[in-house]
């Protein structure tokens, strides 16, 4: 399982995780979960998530990256918002953000905690809030203090940025991010749906192939 996850970040490609997958009978739903989203399998997503849901609840943890922890009912939004489903979206997106902010609120300084809820203003559409919350993220959590945590929440703030038309500042914040440890791999940012608003956007497009593995030099 662990290789098919390196083939997918280094390489962009699905097949060893998803035939992994596919041959064990009782898959950890997170796993299934990361998988469909690359693949924007809406199917595979929601079987994951309602096995996840009966485990851990609603308000539990579907998958994090890093220290910043999404919820069952967030990553519900996220597959709605891949399936372009606005009102299931905004449904999920708003119960999700009356849960993250009672976390806030306990961790007023915690970084990744506030970035989980720019994300979510982000899909809501509340764009000011959302681009507050992403740079206050950033600032509490710099990559001078953490590089491999702090380059994460530069990518979530790129991905806060993408997701209420803030194209050049998305490209921008990723650009320093790809310079960090913590930042998102080729495969990530080539396949999750976080992504889909840049796509095809000359300079996102520009810094994916710029991470694009390369091809052995030939003996």
């Amino acid at each position: 399982m662990a290789r098919g996850f390196v083939e997918l970040e280094w390489k962009a490609d699905t097949r060893l995780l998803r035939q992994t997958i596919d041959s064990i009978p009782d898959v950890v739903p997170g796993n299934l979960l990361l998988s469909a989203l690359a693949e924007h399998d809406p199917a595979a997503a929601t079987t994951a998530l309602q096995a996840l849901a009966k485990k851990v609840g609603p308000n539990g943890i579907a998958f994090g990256n890093g220290t910043a922890q999404f919820s069952c009912t967030f990553t519900e939004g996220l597959v709605a918002r891949m399936m372009k489903d606005q009102t299931k979206a905004d449904s999920a997106f708003f119960a999700a953000r009356i849960e993250q902010e009672k976390v806030v609120q306990a961790q007023r300084d915690y970084g990744p905690a506030l970035c989980v809820l720019g994300l979510i203003d982000a899909a809501l559409g509340r764009k000011e809030e959302a681009l507050r919350e992403g740079r206050r993220a950033v600032e509490l959590l710099p990559v001078s203090k953490d590089p491999f945590e702090g380059g994460l929440i530069i990518d979530y703030f790129a991905i806060i940025a993408a997701w209420v038309g803030e194209k050049d500042l998305a490209c921008e914040q990723l650009s320093i991010a790809t310079g960090f440890s913590g930042s998102m791999g080729y495969g990530y940012l080539k396949l999750l749906p976080w992504w889909d608003p840049l796509r095809g956007d000359p300079c996102f497009e520009k810094i994916v192939a710029s991470l694009a593995p390369k091809e052995a030099a030939p003996k």
